[in-house]
């Protein structure tokens, strides 16, 4: 089973921008040297607990600190810019690292609505995403020679484009067109299961992909004992229950007391954070392989917020190492 790392770079408290884009390249060559196939980053604004707002510059940072992993966004939301401007960013990347870039590209702002207007100027009840992702492909697709429009550099990289959902409309469009389809079950877990049907069951052969290809997004969290796990992802629980709160913020340290989170918000994180493995190794490997047997991805995507670098470090190798088990 192929397996791959989305990073949010997290700013933990007590720290900075700088020390979570430092922790990022560790973890992206760490993940390079334990078989992880690709290192993904996501678009959020307005985050003061997350790092690669400007995901195609951390993209490139990453890329450069490695040398065999792919790396990619996980995605870029797309309805915040315009498609010229990610093909020329992504065909440069692609340009710079040959055969190593991904695009996974998001429907959603990525940010609550005040921002998203800060970052478009424009906006519009119109969903132009279809329409939007269809003229990207053909920015980075084979050179057009009588495009009035055209991204240099872009044409001809041909970069994997992914499409990213929590919905059934993620998976749809991704069926129509014919392309890779990654679900954010590590924060939406509800329609994985339909997403996933809906996928399989309407894909239509283009010339991007042959057959449907699904990856599912899941929480890790992995320490020596279950209890230290579940400790430590109390770290990740209090940070989501303040967000959906309306008051982001920096990742708290690990607590014992989450009395702060009402019986009622925590019934809600831990139904949205469901879809995940925590705890030891073996207790790891064993939700991982239920995960998998269930829901036949193609491909897993493990992410995990957790305050200590090194403590995520070892998280992400002890996952590294219950997939291998599994395979």
């Amino acid at each position: 089973m192929i397996h791959s790392l989305l990073d949010l770079a997290p700013v933990s408290e007590g720290q900075t921008a700088a020390n979570a884009l430092a922790n990022t390249l560790d973890l992206a060559r760490h993940a390079e040297a334990l078989g992880y196939h690709r290192y993904w980053l996501a678009e959020h604004h307005n985050m003061p607990g997350i790092a690669s707002a400007a995901t195609s510059v951390v993209i490139g940072h990453v890329a450069a600190g490695t040398s065999t992993i792919r790396v990619g966004a996980g995605g870029i939301m797309l309805s915040n810019h315009a498609p010229l401007v990610i093909a020329e960013q992504f065909g440069t990347l692609a340009t710079l690292f040959p055969g190593r870039i991904d695009l996974g590209l998001g429907r959603a702002p990525g940010t609550d609505m005040a921002t998203a207007r800060a970052l478009r100027r424009n906006m519009t009840n119109t969903d132009q995403f279809p329409n939007d992702v269809v003229e990207l492909l053909n920015y980075m697709g084979p050179v057009d020679e009588s495009a009035r429009v055209r991204a240099f550099p872009g044409q001809d990289t041909n970069v994997p484009v992914w499409i990213l959902g929590s919905s059934l409309y993620g998976a749809q469009l991704a069926a129509y067109l014919g392309l890779p389809y990654a679900f954010a079950s590590h924060f939406a877990p509800a329609l994985l299961e339909d997403a996933a049907d809906t996928y399989r069951s309407t894909f239509r052969a283009s010339k991007w992909l042959d057959a449907p290809y699904f990856m599912m997004a899941a929480g890790l969290c992995a320490a020596e004992t279950d209890a230290e796990a579940e400790y430590l992802r109390s770290s990740q629980v209090l940070a989501f229950a303040r967000l959906r709160s309306g008051r982001p913020g920096r990742l708290p340290p690990p607590q014992h007391d989450l009395t702060e989170v009402s019986a009622l918000d925590r019934q809600g994180v831990e139904e949205a954070l469901s879809c995940a493995a925590v705890g030891s190794k073996a207790t790891v490997r064993d939700q991982l392989a239920a995960l998998i047997a269930r829901f036949k991805p193609d491909e897993m995507l493990l992410t995990g917020m957790i305050h200590d670098h090194a403590a995520r470090l070892h998280s992400f190798t002890l996952g590294a190492q219950a997939m291998r088990e599994l395979a």
